[in-house]
């Protein structure tokens, strides 16, 4: 990083315990450590493992067949955070005061102070250091320093684990499918303890899973239950560390510096790839590169975890995977670290078992339909509406493989994992699509279809959606051929034939959009402009989100847009669309688009920043990044809105910098500066090339920091950029 960049308390807008917890929580892909009040309890308080996760029983009032029959739901565990301090009096310090927070972004170590109380007023300080393992993932630290303030005797701690979690909200009691649920089948239990460390395991009755854990001093000396005096020294300090056994079932020790300096190298790594930087708002320079950090926290790593809605910050959404991880954060590493990229598709392809007997349940003979909302790659929603119905997944899924090939050519990866996926999404559009006769022409179909925007569901021809299922297709087609010349034998073993291919690439040449003939835009699907606008001016500001206020199929009956919808594929597929028909398309659709997803502002963002309209941008991208330091949706507590930190990633790189991948490969910039910066940066790897990337006013200049000479496009003219510095001028806008 240029220089230290720390988020305090002081830069985050709601002092809400809730959501402190949440922004400035720390993970590492594998687990996760909310930020709780380490004396008081916290409503969501515990701790979060990627992938492990709770049955229980989905009860409907009407099922249906096929309905999923259950769900799954992350297991909060017990707080790693947790202390009880108490005077020599026998007394408790139960009350604590947050004084300050500070997450250092450059090393990942994060830093609280509290003032302590007990029922007697006397006060101590208490600050707090945790870092949590980047490279060994299995281990946390954390640091209790003690200074006397009204008291200035012994004190005496306890860190032995608390196995009864704080309950607070759930999807059980309120209208909110944002919630979790309580689970009641969780086990807790101390399975070895002694003077030195304590190991609990926490196991689940119907998923079958378990977890040990292990807390022991910074030293072989230190005991979990200890006598500190403040009588004797101003300042005291005591520390542990949390361990995990790995995946082979082995448990070794760590210490606190190694936990520390390889979080330090993995950001430091991090930021040399994918650093993002605002010259001239020293705010929202701040926001970009937290919403980064809180993405590489959130992701899994080991090819068999993905990322949740939330992240490892809450358990909100519990904790299930939904298509916003291709759209809105694989872009982020295809870019950055193409590596992660290829573990969260490796992911996917390793639920294909479970994709491919949901299409047979969905009367499908060939072809996988992957799960919209899941945890292991079962499907778990029980609205199939907004869910089963929104089969654009699959496309997304698509549009990442040949983002990821494009920007990598690894053929490992083509040949073991993506061209599967490719052929059996794509035979899954051609199974559930269907042939038909519009204005005399043979075309190809969706029925029965809701794309991104949830606010209108089980339509025909959703214009994203079919825009999705022809990239698809062509991906098919083309990676098929790539896939059948350098490797005939991997080609041979999926049962595909080059006749096969050719069906999928006359179905993409065939696909019906539908276009409406009064405004001259695309139509969000064959239906949606025979519908009324939505009451807008009838509608209070707090009946939104308006699904948590009004009947579904009263939303349905209207043009009303929960989030961007044909506007995105607007934004993923550039060369189909010219400038008049988009600047009529974003008036549109803007105008009656709520907003009420954290998914849509990014996209209207980087849209209007594309367009050219630089007010409209700065003013979606200001909203966008410091979402959850403000708490715009009003509900950061559950977690974090990770889609939105990806798109923050997406406003910059491919709104205000206009980078795209051209149809011929090529890597192309439109720069798009708003005038209240000095300028931008950012680095981007492509092809294995790191690639440095400075935008200020009427100057482009791109540094090839590693890698093989290559040509670019800036402002629609080719460059070939070498290892000196390119310095283009531009418009620069």
């Amino acid at each position: 990083m240029t220089k230290d960049i720390k988020l305090r308390l002081k830069d985050v807008s709601s002092s809400n315990p809730g959501n402190l917890e949440a922004v400035f929580s720390l993970g590492n892909g594998h687990f996760g450590v909310r930020a709780t009040n380490p004396i008081e309890s916290s409503a969501v308080e515990g701790t979060l493992v990627n992938g492990f996760f709770e049955y229980s029983p989905i009860t409907y009032g009407e099922a249906a067949a096929y309905y999923p029959k259950r769900n799954e739901t992350i297991v909060s565990l017990p707080n790693l955070r947790k202390i009880r301090v108490f005077d020599d009096g026998h007394g408790e310090f139960t009350h604590s005061k947050l004084v300050d927070m500070q997450l250092d972004l450059s090393n990942g170590k994060l830093v609280e102070e509290y003032e302590l109380s007990n029922d007697k007023k006397q006060t101590i300080k208490m600050n707090v250091t945790s870092a949590i393992d980047q490279r060994e993932v299995h281990f946390y630290g954390i640091e209790y320093a003690f200074e006397a303030e009204t008291y200035k005797g012994d004190i005496y701690i306890d860190k032995n684990f608390v196995l009864e979690e704080a309950k607070g909200e759930t999807g059980d009691d309120i209208d909110d499918p944002r919630k979790t649920r309580e689970l009641k089948s969780i086990k807790r239990e101390v399975v070895a303890t002694d003077d030195l460390s304590q190991t609990i395991a926490i196991s689940t009755a119907e998923s079958k899973q378990r977890i040990e854990i292990t807390a022991y001093g910074f030293n072989d000396e230190s005991h979990l239950s200890t006598k500190l005096s403040l009588a004797d020294e101003p300042k005291v300090s005591y520390g542990f560390i949390v361990g995990e056994k790995n995946e082979k079932g082995d448990f070794a020790k760590e210490d606190f510096a190694t936990i520390k300096e390889n979080s330090a190298s993995f950001w430091h790594d991090t930021w040399q790839n994918g650093e993002v930087s605002i010259a001239g708002n020293d705010e929202l320079n701040l926001a970009l590169h937290y919403n980064i950090f809180q993405l590489n926290q959130a992701t899994g790593r080991d090819g068999k975890t993905n990322i949740a809605a939330k992240g490892l910050t809450g358990p909100g959404y519990e904790g299930h995977t939904f298509w916003d991880t291709e759209m809105y954060m694989i872009p982020y590493f295809i870019y950055t670290n193409p590596e992660i990229a290829k573990k969260l598709l490796v992911y996917r392809y390793n639920t294909l078992d479970f994709a491919r007997t949901r299409a047979r349940e969905l009367g499908v003979n060939q072809g996988a339909l992957f799960a919209w909302r899941s945890i292991n790659g079962e499907e778990t929603s029980a609205y199939y509406p907004a869910s089963t119905a929104a089969y654009h997944l699959d496309g997304d899924i698509a549009y990442a493989i040949g983002n990821y090939y494009q920007a990598t050519h690894d053929m490992e990866f083509l040949k073991d994992y993506g061209f599967e996926m490719l052929l059996e999404t794509a035979r899954f559009f051609r199974e559930f699509g269907t042939w038909a006769k519009k204005d005399g022409k043979t075309v190809f179909e969706f029925h029965t279809v809701t794309g991104p925007d949830e606010y209108t569901a089980m339509v025909d021809n959703n214009y994203f959606t079919n825009r999705m299922a022809q990239n698809n297709f062509n991906l098919a087609y083309k990676l098929g051929l790539v896939l059948m010349e350098k490797n005939p034998e991997a080609f041979g073993k999926l049962g595909v034939s080059i006749e096969e291919l050719e069906v999928f690439k006359d179905i993409a040449e065939k696909i019906y959009f539908p276009f409406n003939d009064e405004y001259q835009i695309n139509a969000q699907d064959d239906t949606f402009f025979s519908k009324a606008i939505w009451p807008f001016d009838e509608t209070p500001k707090d009946k939104y989100p308006l699904l948590l206020h009004y009947h579904p199929l009263n939303i349905y009956r209207y043009q009303v847009n929960k989030q961007a919808d044909t506007v995105l594929a607007d934004l993923l597929f550039p060369e189909t669309i010219d400038d008049d028909q988009l600047s009529r398309e974003f008036d549109y659709y803007e105008k009656i688009t709520t907003h009420d997803s954290s998914l849509s502002r990014s996209i209207f963002s980087a849209l209007a920043a594309r367009m050219g309209d630089m007010k409209k941008a700065y003013s979606y991208f200001s909203d966008t990044v410091r979402m959850d330091l403000t708490d715009l949706q009003g509900n950061t507590e559950d977690g974090l809105h990770l889609a939105n930190l990806g798109g923050s990633w997406l406003s910059v790189v491919q709104g205000f910098a206009g980078m795209q991948v051209t149809s011929a490969g090529e890597l192309k910039i439109i720069p798009h500066l708003p005038i209240e910066w000095d300028g931008f940066e950012f680095r981007i790897v492509f092809n294995g090339r790191l690639l440095n990337i400075n935008i200020i006013d009427g100057k482009t200049t791109i540094k090839l920091v590693d890698g093989q000479p290559m040509n670019i496009i800036v402002d629609n003219k080719s460059y070939k950029l070498e290892k000196a510095t390119l310095e283009i001028l531009s418009k620069g806008e």
